[in-house]
């Protein structure tokens, strides 16, 4: 997935295949990875990827979440946003290593003060 991705945001509430982000040029993804199988499958080479650690990209995502709930009815954002308390330690924040240090916000709230 994402391999031709060059800008946007991608918000993927489901199991990705191997080698995920390959090629993947600009822009931002989301996985919620409930199950613990996305580091195996994640491209190393083209990719930085980490745990939620930015209030400002968690709020991105959760708006992504609810424009999809309201939007199509799905049962599993509708699941996601009752106990974000606790499912949001599940997601995943994908950047292209050439962004990192060209988006607007850092990827990380620590970053601001550093």
């Amino acid at each position: 997935g994402c391999e031709y991705m060059t800008g946007g945001t991608a918000v993927i509430l489901g199991a990705v295949g191997d080698n995920f982000g390959a090629g993947m040029t600009g822009g931002m993804a989301f996985i919620y990875d409930i199950d613990g199988n996305f580091e195996r499958r994640v491209n190393p080479e083209s990719l930085v990827w980490q745990r939620l650690a930015s209030a400002h990209w968690e709020e991105m995502l959760k708006k992504h979440i609810v424009d999809h709930l309201q939007r199509t009815g799905s049962p599993r954002a509708a699941e996601l946003l009752d106990d974000w308390a606790d499912y949001r330690g599940y997601f995943w924040q994908l950047c292209p290593k050439e962004m990192v240090n060209r988006i607007e916000h850092p990827l990380s709230d620590d970053a601001k003060s550093a």
